[in-house]
């Protein structure tokens, strides 16, 4: 089940809700991630943003979105079904959108606000499913992921 919250405020012009359960699904389909697992999307405004990230990372500053993954991934994407502890709850992941990013990189990059809503739950859904982008190598895998995904989703800039 994916459960949506919107705290940020802001009232898009789109149905976000349809956007973010499009691209969880897809991707949870795509890595044949068991249904009975939940993914928590939560809208947020940049105080609440900032200090999640502060909270969690040490980073005193907005960022776009985080992602907390409840897994660990031998091999990104590679979704262990017999590694569930199923004692241990049903949740895959939990996700945190900063609402006015949406609006600012859409415009900053030249593309929708719902373009961007997406992307942004794809690359954070691929964050839950194991991949990174922190060596040169696996940014590039993760980045063809991301715009494998995107053409599923038929979302395009």
């Amino acid at each position: 089940m994916i459960f949506i919250e919107n705290q940020s405020g802001i009232h898009f012009n789109f149905h976000y809700k349809v956007i973010i359960r499009k691209a969880v699904e897809t991707v949870m389909k795509d890595k044949d991630i068991p249904e009975e697992l939940d993914v928590n999307v939560m809208i947020v405004d940049p105080d609440t943003m900032r200090g999640i990230n502060n909270d969690t990372r040490g980073r005193d500053s907005v960022t776009d979105i985080l992602s907390f993954p409840y897994f660990e991934y031998e091999e990104p994407g590679c979704f262990d079904r017999d590694a569930i502890d199923w004692s241990e709850g049903d949740i895959l992941g939990d996700i945190v959108v900063c609402g006015d990013r949406i609006i600012s990189q859409a415009e900053e990059y030249g593309h929708s606000q719902k373009r961007e809503l997406a992307f942004l739950v794809v690359h954070s859904m691929l964050h839950i499913t194991g991949y990174d982008h922190m060596e040169p190598e696996d940014a590039q895998i993760m980045e063809t992921e991301q715009r494998r995904i995107m053409d599923i989703l038929g979302i395009h800039r």
